[in-house]
This record gives C-alpha cells, structure tokens and sequence, in this order.
C-alpha cells in the first residue's frame, strides 16, 4: 500500500524534487564558501541531507542541507580547530548528540515557539530571500549564493549591496535572463497553461531559457553575454577516481581535544533549533495539514551529521528555503527530498559541465517568487486583524530575522511574544472602568480568561478605590485559572475594606474549586446584562 502511495504520488514529488535540486546546488556552494570550507563539503552535505535524512525523517515536506545560520560558526571553527578534517570530527559527535537529544525527546522545545513567532521568521525568511537575491539577479555575485545574514564581509550589509549592483555593477544579460525567468514562472501559473503544462516545473523552464539565452549570446559574440564568473561552479574531477578523492575522513587524533567537544556542542545546539523551527513553521504551511515528529526528525538529522562528518562534509540542518520551494512546487511525500539528494549525487559525479552553464541570475528569479510566496502581504493582512498581542510579536520578528540572522531573530521575536503577553496579562486581567460609573450603579468587574499573581498589584488598586456606599460584582464566568494570591486579595477585601466602605461584594462564574468559607461572600447569578440575579449568601471560605 505504502509503495503504491509512493508511485501515485511521483508525479508531482519527482517535479518538486527537481527544483529543490536547482535551488539547493547553488547554495550548498555558496554555503561551503561563505564556511571557508572546500565546496564539494557543501555538496556531500546535501546529497546526505537529501538521501540520509529525507529517508529516515518523518517529515512529508521538509528538506535538509547546509545551512546559512552555521556558516559564521563553521568559519570560526575551523580557523580555532587549525584543520577541517579536525571540524568533521566535531560534526559526527554533534550528530551523537542530537541522537541523544531525540531519544531523551527534547524535540517538544518546539512547542513553545507561540505562532506569531513561527510566521514572523517565516515572513522574514522571504523578505531576505528576495533582497539577498536582487544583486544575484542583476549580475552582481560578490556575496556568495549562501549568506542569509544582513551584514556582510568588508562593511556592506544587503542593503548597499542591493545599491551597489544596481548603480555600479548592473549586467544586462543577467538582469535580461532574471527578468525573462521571473516573466515564465509567472505566466506558467496561469489557469490555462497550469492545466496543459502543469506537469513541467516552471522552474525547470525557467533555469532551461536561462540556459538557451545566454548560450545564444555567447555564440553571437554578444558583450551581454554572462560570464563563468556569474554561473554555477561545480568542482570537475578529471575521473571517478579524482571525484572519490574529494570525500575525506575525520582527524580521529583529536578526540581528546577539549575545543573539539565545544565546537560539537555549539554546532548540536544551532543545527537541532534550527532544524526544530523549520519543522515547526513548514508544518504550518504544508497545504495538507500534517505534523512531523520533531523527535524522529532530530534522531535523524543525528545520523544524517554523523555520515556527514564521516565522509567530508558540512553540518546538515532542516532548512526553510529548501523547504518551502518544495512545498511551493507541490511535492506530496518526502520522495521529493530524497529525489533532490540522489540528483545532487549524480549531477555532481557525471554532468558538473552542463550544470555549470546554468546563470545564477536564472536560479536568482527562482528564489525571489520562492521569497514571495512566504512573504506575502496577505500574511501582514492576516496578523493585523489578529490583534496587537500577535501583531507586535510578528511585524518584531520580521525586523529583527531581516536585519540580524534566523535564531537572533526569533530570539527577540520570542522575547517580544512573552512581554506581549505579560503585557496583555496585566492590562486585561479584568475589565472596569471607574469613570463610567454614577453614585448607586451597579459596578462590575470582568475578570478576564487568565488572572495570574502578575495582576495582584493593579486588581489590589482597583479594589482599593472603589466608591463607598457601593455594589460590586466580580463575575468570574469566563475566567479558566484565578491565582491563589489574587483570591487572597479578595478575600481580605471582603473581610475587611468591604464592611468599612459599607460596599457589598458580590461574586459571580466561581468554580467550585475556589471555595470560600465565611459569610462575607454574596453568591449570584447574572443575567444577559450581567445584572445580579438569585442573589444568595455564601457560606464557605478556604481555596481548595
């Protein structure tokens, strides 16, 4: 049954699995070189994140290779260490250790990523894509396919990058080809050619034009014609045996080396979060609503990095931009992530001269509607009709992934999501305003869904400057959790401030839980109004 679901789903998985290949090539090199670490590791880590990991995970869309967010640490590492078989040890026993964080099922930290976070790296992820690729698109390739960080080497950041390419090193072939791919992409998601060729990714015609273009050119002897410097560059061994040569082994002679175990650490640490975001936030747009195992998936991102390390490559992480194109390109099943491995594995091994000839410009406009798609301006629509308590969190996350990297990122978005809901908490913990009431009239206090120890200061105040002479209800009936220090609060109240104000509490919506024992309690009911009715005298007191 399960290999009949497969065959039935490789119409489309098979497609999927051939964009995410263009789109993964680039910067699986891009990521080596931004490391300091020789290219063909960027592509041995691909090919096993798409192999290795998309075999043994349980994600239906996410796909797993070098990831941006590890190249600052990669580089640093390496320098540190003195050699880079020495960081291929430190990547096998990082991969032991996200084994032992799947079986002792430390994947639940995902958990507590609020949504508004997720959405915010999601958007921001988008909006860096599409301005880290415009200088790509242009013809200007100084910053390497793979940095996703907003500052750059020499004191640029992606802005004056972006200035740069279009005032200084503009090429029109490049620009010609990105804007000609960008062009079919978006002509070939018409109804009326989607139902004719929707089975041709729009992708692959894209890159293929792109191709043919500059092909065209340089055979015309045209000066638009874009150089080697502005295509995909895949190291060509002369032989198999010259393309084996380039896998190497780990330097097991520094095992006891202390800094070893630190760089390992590190590098569990960033890739297992990392790869916990990206399932989390592809969980929530894959167009069929499933989940993933983040414990399963970090049990096999464990062994991915072991193999990994084992046979010279990069530190292997879940990775959203990857993730999302083949979510965008509509793969199915996780045949699509595997199928983008076995390509890397092959393109690399017999045909790197005819992936050379692809312009980086074309695989630019690929990625700038891939940016699109997660960065819509439906997404800020939907947020901000969802209230400030998610909008801030969200548009916060945004500004701080686009101008800092992924994990700073969401680390102030997480920071701003719990004082947005300190903040809420202490602001809505009930509902009275003062000013709207007159000598006689009944004054009620809402308490709202969750009344923490957070709140005790500003319902202790409002208590205190109620109005002589008064009827206060305090309707509880919408209210899942009163902390202890708050019934404390209305209980000395009753007992004491109330009789002296000649004020007569009433209570309304208490569970039975919160259970008070002395008379100085009025228990009712409330209408549609929330007027008292059945208005009874209590008599019980202690919280329970």
């Amino acid at each position: 049954m399960q290999q009949k679901n497969i065959l039935q789903n490789l119409r489309y998985d098979a497609p999927s699995g051939l964009v995410v290949f263009l789109i993964a090539l680039p910067l699986c090199l891009g990521i080596a070189l931004a490391s300091g670490a020789p290219l063909f590791s960027g592509l041995i880590s691909g090919i096993i994140g798409g192999l290795v990991i998309g075999s043994l995970s349980g994600s239906h869309t996410s796909v797993s290779g070098p990831a941006a967010g590890l190249t600052a640490v990669i580089l640093v590492a390496i320098q540190d260490l003195g050699a880079f078989q020495t960081l291929l040890l430190a990547v096998v026993l990082a991969g032991v250790f996200q084994l032992v964080l799947g079986f002792i099922r430390a994947g639940s930290i995902a958990d507590f990523f609020p949504s508004s976070v997720i959405k915010g790296m999601l958007t921001g992820i988008g909006i860096i894509i599409i301005l880290k690729q415009i200088p790509h698109a242009l013809g200007y390739d100084k910053d390497s396919e793979g940095d996703m960080y907003f500052s750059e080497s020499g004191g640029a950041n992606t802005f004056t990058s972006i200035w740069q390419s279009i005032t200084q090193f503009i090429h029109p072939g490049a620009t010609l080809v990105a804007l000609l791919s960008i062009g079919l992409m978006l002509l070939w998601d018409r109804p009326a050619i989607k139902k004719r060729l929707g089975a041709i990714p729009a992708a692959l015609v894209a890159v293929f034009v792109g191709i043919l273009m500059n092909e065209l050119m340089k055979m015309w002897g045209d000066p638009w014609a874009i150089r080697t410097e502005h295509l995909v560059n895949i190291p060509i061994a002369e032989n198999m045996s010259a393309f084996i040569g380039q896998f190497m082994l780990p330097d097991f002679s520094q095992i006891t080396n202390p800094k070893v175990y630190t760089v390992a650490l590190t590098i569990c640490a960033v890739a297992s979060v990392e790869t916990l975001l990206c399932l989390e936030a592809v969980d929530k747009i894959d167009p069929y609503s499933r989940t993933s195992d983040p414990d399963r998936e970090l049990r096999a991102q464990g062994v991915g990095n072991i193999l990994s390390g084992l046979i010279g490559g990069l530190p292997v992480t879940s990775v959203i931009v990857r993730s999302s194109a083949n979510i965008n390109a509509g793969s199915r099943t996780k045949m699509s992530a595997i199928i983008h491995g076995v390509l890397l594995l092959v393109c690399a091994a017999l045909i790197p001269s005819l992936l050379n000839l692809i312009p980086l410009s074309a695989l630019a406009a690929v990625l700038i509607l891939t940016g699109y798609k997660l960065a819509k301006v439906s997404i800020f629509k939907e947020m901000w009709r969802n209230g400030k308590f998610q909008w801030w969190p969200f548009i916060i996350t945004v500004v701080a992934v686009v101008f800092t990297d992924l994990l700073t990122g969401v680390g102030i978005g997480l920071v701003a999501s719990v004082i947005a809901i300190l903040w809420g908490n202490l602001n809505n913990s009930y509902l009275f305003h003062k000013d709207e009431y007159h000598e006689g009239d009944l004054i009620r206090i809402q308490l709202s869904q969750e009344v923490s120890f957070l709140n005790k200061a500003s319902i202790k105040n409002s208590l205190e400057n109620l109005p002589p002479n008064s009827r206060v209800l305090i309707d509880a009936s919408n209210t899942a959790y009163i902390d202890f220090d708050v019934l404390e609060i209305i209980r000395e109240y009753a007992a004491q401030k109330a009789p002296q104000k000649d004020i007569q509490l009433l209570l309304s919506g208490f569970k039975e839980k919160y259970k008070f024992h002395d008379a100085d309690f009025v228990h009712c009911e409330t209408d549609n109004e929330g007027n008292p009715t059945n208005v009874n005298r209590a008599d019980s007191a202690v919280l329970n």
